[in-house]
């Protein structure tokens, strides 16, 4: 693990964040740094190097620090705490608010999408508008982190949810997480949309990067059924004419934002 402390001026300290997260950081600490500006200790697997976010980050100042020795996810646990997305209440099995509602539980660990990254609640909000407009039915999530995606779909009434992704870490969490949510969700370990047949489902979730969404555009587009729903997110906004150029042949398209992020929705077929 490596860690680099990145200083940019509190009016970019979005932006930064969001270019960290898609250069791959584990965690990112915030504190106010002198001269109105802002520092972000971001954490990254030992490949990455200095010279890689320094061109990621063109405009900040970049330097390599010493990792502390942390408990990151004990960390992390002790300051989570339920909260709402949408008609979601998302909650960590030790603070279960008492009127479950739409209850999602988290137990956070090393997967990606414990509901609170900006990717996550597009996704979230999206298939509760889908829900809302007709029957989900049968709803894949590629690349699912820890399943939540695949639980939230199962919540609002899909008939089949399948969780598939390649780390072995992520489809470990997805089955915990179905278990933690008594969900009867399937998880596939496998490399993106390989393991299934086109054409198999009618909600293709895929919360993941932009360079991944481009490189699997034809296998992913490939897993929607004729009529169905194609959702992708994990991109910046500024990455979005590279991606809906990727997807061009999918037919119309709408766009949702949270902050720098977004997610494109497609309906029906071109």
């Amino acid at each position: 693990m490596h860690a680099f402390r990145v200083t940019v001026p509190e009016v970019d300290e979005d932006r930064a964040t969001a270019l960290l997260w898609e250069a791959g950081t584990a965690g990112i600490e915030v504190a106010a740094a002198p001269g109105g500006r802002t520092a972000l200790l971001a954490y990254f697997p030992a490949e990455t190097s200095l010279a890689a976010l320094e061109e990621t980050l063109a405009d900040a100042t970049i330097e390599a620090v010493a990792v502390p020795e942390v408990d990151w996810v004990a960390r992390f646990r002790e300051t989570f705490r339920a909260f709402r997305v949408g008609g979601f209440a998302v909650a960590p099995p030790w603070d279960r608010p008492a009127d479950d509602g739409n209850l999602i539980v988290v137990d956070p660990g090393r997967a990606f999408g414990t509901g609170t990254h900006e990717s996550t609640r597009l996704c979230l909000g999206v298939l509760e508008d889908l829900a809302g407009a007709r029957a989900l039915g049968r709803v894949i999530d590629v690349g699912t982190g820890t399943g939540i995606l695949g639980v939230a779909a199962l919540r609002l009434g899909a008939r089949l949810a399948v969780a598939t992704d390649i780390d072995p870490d992520a489809t470990a969490s997805a089955i915990h997480h179905a278990t933690l949510n008594r969900a009867p969700l399937r998880v596939v370990r496998g490399d993106g949309a390989g393991p299934f047949c086109p054409g198999a489902f009618d909600v293709v979730l895929a919360n993941l990067t932009a360079p991944l969404l481009v490189t699997h555009a034809t296998s992913i587009a490939g897993l929607r059924r004729r009529g169905g729903a194609l959702v992708l997110s994990g991109l910046l906004d500024s990455d979005r004419p590279e991606v809906q150029a990727a997807y061009g042949a999918c037919g119309p398209f709408d766009v949702r934002l949270d902050g720098e992020w977004a997610a494109l929705v497609y309906r029906g077929q071109p």
